[in-house]
């Protein structure tokens, strides 16, 4: 068998319209009778202008954040310590790793913008699943380490100044509670943002808590109040958080993302014409916004009468119908095709019969809708 490979450039704008399947012979969609002759055909499909992405930029967002967020841990530490205050000084904390996590986010986003190399042939861009997983990680680390300093306050009780707890509380909602609509823009679909909104809208909620806490133990001198406040707001952010850290280690450990249903993929790429089978179908998150996948495709026989021509003009056809479904319907960015055949072929010319084994072998189209 001589191998010729062939490499297609098809351009698409995504409405390919649909020939006459006339190359093909169907015994349409017959149960599984493709007896593995793997004419190993590797066709990649890539789409490099459907990818769901973070918006553009959020640096400006991020360096007002930091040094906004800075300044208030200075001066909450300092009234905390003032006013004999767990809530305050367990909220500058937790203000503090609000800091470190927007700074990690700001880097993550940073290093997802870099360009592919040979050694990391999709960049960088996992650093947003790992950052956000290390930002749900850090958000209960320091929860559980207010959590701790409130059972003790629980039972070594101190006189907290409730007024100037107040104060300085109702300045942490305004400065956590405007960072955090800042960054809601980006955390429906990126789960790096989410995470750092999740942790400014958090301590904006510890925030309110302490507010609370510092007005009822002002009228009532109940200074158990402040620690209570600080183990009901911290059951509330673990609560929060908890999903944004099992969905982080589902992408840390390429599952399918949860906004994407394996079993509606599958359907979908059946229902297109003349595929009679797939198997060894792979969905894997490149980023917190980016989707991979690789499928075997398992095409009904070509006709007699199929010239070399019309083959690779419908397997073209084919694989950018299925790249723009992918896209269009699942925001899956980044698939990969293998295309199998169920039975071997035969052409109505002689001469063309090791070319048809070729097509079958390495066709290599790279689709770009």
């Amino acid at each position: 068998m001589r191998e010729t490979p062939k490499h297609m450039h098809t351009h698409t704008n995504g409405t390919t319209s649909h020939k006459e399947t006339s190359c093909h012979d169907h015994p349409a969609h017959e149960a599984h009778h493709h007896s593995h002759h793997h004419h190993h055909g590797h066709s990649h499909g890539h789409d490099h202008h459907g990818h769901v992405h973070a918006p553009a930029s959020f640096g400006v967002v991020f360096l007002i954040s930091i040094l906004i967020n800075s300044a208030y841990i200075v001066g909450e530490v300092s009234w905390g310590i003032f006013s004999h205050s767990i809530s305050l000084l367990a909220d500058a904390g937790h203000n503090l790793s609000d800091v470190l996590g927007l700074l990690a986010a700001w880097g993550a986003q940073a290093l997802a913008k870099r360009s592919p190399s040979s050694r990391f042939t999709y960049g960088l861009k996992r650093a947003t699943i790992l950052t956000a997983l290390a930002n749900a990680t850090i958000l209960l680390l320091v929860t559980g380490g207010i959590i701790w300093e409130a059972i003790w306050h629980l039972l070594y009780p101190e006189t907290v100044h409730g007024q100037a707890v107040s104060i300085v509380a109702f300045v942490g909602i305004l400065i956590n509670g405007g960072t955090a609509l800042l960054l809601m823009r980006g955390a429906d679909h990126d789960l790096n943002m989410r995470g750092a909104f999740l942790h400014m809208a958090s301590d904006a909620l510890m925030a309110l808590g302490v507010v609370i806490a510092g007005g009822i133990i002002t009228y009532t001198g109940f200074s158990i109040i402040d620690p209570l406040t600080s183990l009901v707001v911290s059951a509330l952010i673990i609560w929060g958080t908890w999903s944004l850290l099992t969905h982080a280690l589902g992408l840390a450990l390429d599952g399918v993302p949860r906004a994407i249903d394996p079993a509606k993929v599958e359907k979908a790429l059946r229902d297109l014409p003349e595929i009679a089978d797939l198997h060894h179908l792979h969905i894997w998150p490149i980023s917190t916004t980016e989707t991979a996948l690789t499928v075997h495709l398992v095409l009904t026989p070509f006709a007699k009468e199929c010239s070399l021509h019309q083959a690779q003009e419908h397997t073209s056809t084919l694989l950018a119908r299925a790249t723009n479904l992918l896209q269009s319907q699942f925001s899956i960015g980044h698939p990969t095709f293998q295309i199998e055949t169920m039975a071997p072929h035969s052409c109505a010319m002689p001469a063309c019969a090791g070319d048809k084994a070729a097509l079958n072998t390495h066709t290599h189209a790279h689709i770009h809708s």
